[in-house]
């Protein structure tokens, strides 16, 4: 009598790059006696749902694992790290970096990691009592809001920050560009997580499965890619490319020392501003 595979329901983005890194799995190029069930969801309802401990694995912004490191487990690869770019804040003509504070930016969500940027950001620029005004906004919705004029600004992910350009909008500021010149290193924006009541074993092989699952993607980058462009929303196959280079490489494959450090320093500066609690930060190999 056979035993029923158990079902690892793995959480990420409908976007080219996190497509690209599950391409293994996806493609059945990976093994495991596991099965994986593929849940795409916008990172706002991912960080939402692992509050809950809702998927066994899934991707979230650095910002929410600081609310769920006593559930989830980080692992070393499967970041997505800007270095020295990364989420902006667009508007539809260029105004003045100073008149940030005076208007109403649309940010993509309050667990980001972008949204934790741009308040470091604002009190690094305007001083501790610095006065950020925002309204969330899904995040494929904010470039168009801003440029209908809905909002003066709007805080950029994903591929918008390629494409805001094409759109007619402006960037005003740079997260990526300012944390690296504060502190030398890369922007911490995603990981990837594993529940930890799973068990070690089970914690131990699916981080395998997704290590193995990037590094299939990065050495058959044609097929991987083809796969990812089913999520690029409009994006040509050399934009999309240029866009899974950026969040799925090296750093993607193992963050190193350089992003572990880089993970502990925005936490730090995150809990010494009051928006998240202070957490060790563990990583699991």
């Amino acid at each position: 009598m056979t035993t029923a595979a158990q079902t690892i329901r793995l959480g990420h983005s409908p976007d080219s790059d996190d497509a690209f890194m599950f391409w293994g799995l996806a493609s059945g190029t990976v093994k495991s006696d596991f099965q994986f069930e593929h849940i795409l969801r916008d990172i706002q309802t991912l960080n939402d749902w692992a509050m809950e401990g809702k998927l066994e694995s899934t991707a979230i912004s650095v910002h929410a694992f600081a609310y769920v490191a006593d559930k989830y487990a980080l692992l070393r690869h499967g970041g997505s790290f800007g270095d020295g770019y990364g989420p902006m804040v667009v508007a539809a003509s260029q105004i003045p970096v100073a008149s940030l504070e005076e208007i109403v930016i649309a940010v993509p969500g309050k667990l980001t990691s972008a949204f934790l940027e741009l308040n470091l950001f604002f009190e690094d620029t305007f001083g501790t009592n610095a006065n950020l005004k925002y309204e969330v906004v899904p995040f494929d919705e904010i470039v168009p809001a801003v440029q209908r004029g809905d909002y003066k600004a709007g805080l950029i992910i994903h591929e918008s920050q390629l494409t805001y350009g094409e759109e007619g909008l402006y960037e005003i500021a740079n997260m990526g560009m300012w944390w690296g010149k504060k502190t030398g290193l890369p922007l911490p924006l995603g990981v990837n997580v594993v529940r930890k009541d799973l068990g070690h074993d089970a914690v131990i092989e699916v981080s395998r499965c997704m290590r193995e699952s990037i590094e299939a993607g990065l050495g058959n980058r044609k097929n991987a890619l083809g796969h990812a462009l089913q999520y690029a929303r409009g994006m040509d196959e050399g934009t999309s490319d240029k866009f899974v280079g950026m969040y799925v490489n090296e750093r993607t494959r193992d963050m190193g020392e350089e992003g572990v450090k880089a993970i502990r320093l925005l936490l730090a500066e995150g809990a010494r501003i009051g928006m998240v609690p202070a957490v060790d930060v563990e990583v699991v190999d």
